[in-house]
């Protein structure tokens, strides 16, 4: 039996990392400077490897070690998060079957959200009322004037 090794594609780890980070090639481009342009970022995303000085101003750009993009393996990275986010290690026992409890009463939830949101209805009809209070007293006072200057 042989081993395959299987070699990183720097260029599609390059596409990869831009695009979760939401940058399109010309925006990295202009990051990078006058040197650059989305045909050459185009060009270096299909490329095995990347040349060192590149690669670094790449990296700096994007704000990732060079040694991520380097080096980053989809297959691994998918492998761990299949095998060790918080829950992969339970049996394969039906779901009713693990003693996962709800921890809180949703009907309580509900009762706290209505009373904050009274609260809050509270406070805003206060306000209201202390505004158009303000507001009578500004006209009031306005009143007087018009009157004085009579």
């Amino acid at each position: 039996m042989t081993s395959k090794s299987r070699t990183i594609h720097q260029g599609r780890n390059l596409k990869r990392f831009r695009e979760m980070l939401g940058l399109k090639q010309e925006a990295l481009a202009d990051k990078l400077g006058e040197d650059w342009s989305q045909k050459k970022i185009s060009m270096l995303e299909n490329k095995d490897v990347i040349d060192s000085d590149q690669l670094e101003a790449l990296a700096k750009a994007l704000n990732v070690p060079a040694e991520a993009i380097k080096n980053f393996d989809e297959e691994k990275a998918i492998y761990n998060i299949q095998n060790n986010y918080e829950g992969s290690n339970t049996s394969n026992a039906p779901y009713y079957q693990h003693n996962e409890q709800c921890t809180f009463n949703p009907l309580d939830k509900y009762i706290e959200a209505v009373e904050v949101i009274k609260k809050q209805s509270e406070k805003i009809e206060k306000l209201t009322e202390d505004l158009l209070k303000e507001k009578d007293e500004k006209i009031a006072l306005l009143q007087r004037m018009l009157d004085a200057g009579k």
